[in-house]
């Protein structure tokens, strides 16, 4: 089997690459830098510039599943021009992927395309399955609205279409992790508002699997990538404190504080999101964190 993984040098994309070359699986990646191009037998790089909409359209030869990750960060300032390059580079990239894979032959049976959990409305009190119809009105729920909707075009071309909404990811790679143990590790932790905000997390050895398992059994339709045992803001920033071993003293970060600071993309610390694990469960998958304590224990 070969795939085509969008943004393979990331976070996700980086030990998606591990895992599939451990389970015998050979890579294709896109890339915008021609100096990242790699190319063995089960690693070939690819150049494309999607705002160009060039690209080498070799990249689909013999592959069987695209595995699409690629989109600018959400986690920087949210200005006017910000918010235009983190929505065009999820549209746009996939927009060229299609029309590549309309225009080429190909032998492709699958997309896995990674989503996110900001699809769903802010709330203290909702459990949200995938079968959710409500959106977020935020900037966010409009970004995975479109994105999910510009991935369900591959529908037409007979292709198989997954998608993944992707909880708050633990590494200690990168991602949110770092950033929420760093004021902990140096006595300056504390939690958001008050603190009753759901946080949907997963551990990214989870989420890794996760799309494999997608990939393996050629599973089709929407998946919450997070673990099944949500936590609130102020457990998570208790629970790591605990583990690191360091106190917590300082009284709650007020919301207009860090609107502030931060602008428009303060909610991606106030919004609340209490995601279900149940579908993926259901097929089959087997979670090795299931709770927040063993993660971090892994962690830290």
């Amino acid at each position: 089997m070969r795939v085509l993984i969008t943004g393979a040098t990331g976070l996700i994309g980086t030990e998606i690459v591990k895992k599939c070359h451990n389970n015998g699986i050979s890579v294709n990646y896109l890339t915008t830098s021609k100096s990242k191009i790699e190319n063995t037998s089960n690693y070939q790089g690819f150049y494309w510039n999607p705002s160009k909409a060039e690209i080498d359209v070799n990249c689909v030869k013999d592959v069987d599943v695209i595995i699409h990750l690629v989109g600018s960060s959400i986690s920087k300032r949210w200005t006017e021009a910000n918010k235009q390059v983190m929505l065009s580079s999820r549209l746009e990239t996939t927009a060229l992927l299609h029309e590549t894979v309309k225009n080429n032959p190909n032998n492709i049976k699958q997309i896995i395309s990674a989503s996110a959990i900001g699809y769903y409305p802010d709330s203290l009190t909702n459990y949200y399955s995938e079968e959710e119809k409500q959106i977020n009105d935020s900037f966010l729920g409009k970004v995975v609205q479109e994105w999910e909707q510009v991935v369900g075009t591959f529908n037409t071309l007979n292709i198989t279409v997954s998608k993944i909404r992707i909880g708050i990811v633990f590494s200690e790679k990168g991602g949110a992790f770092p950033q929420l143990a760093m004021p902990i590790r140096y006595g300056a932790g504390a939690a958001m508002g008050n603190g009753k905000q759901w946080m949907s997390w997963i551990h990214l050895d989870d989420l890794i699997n996760i799309f494999l398992h997608v990939l393996e059994h050629k599973l089709e339709g929407v998946y919450n990538g997070v673990a099944p045992n949500p936590a609130t803001n102020k457990a998570i920033t208790k629970a790591i404190a605990k583990e690191l071993k360091m106190p917590l003293f300082l009284p709650n970060i007020p919301k207009f504080v860090m609107k502030l600071i931060l602008g428009e993309m303060h909610i991606l610390l106030f919004e609340s999101q209490r995601v279900s694990a149940k579908k993926i469960e259901n097929t089959g998958f087997k979670f090795e964190y299931l709770n927040l304590n063993s993660a971090l224990k892994e962690l830290i």
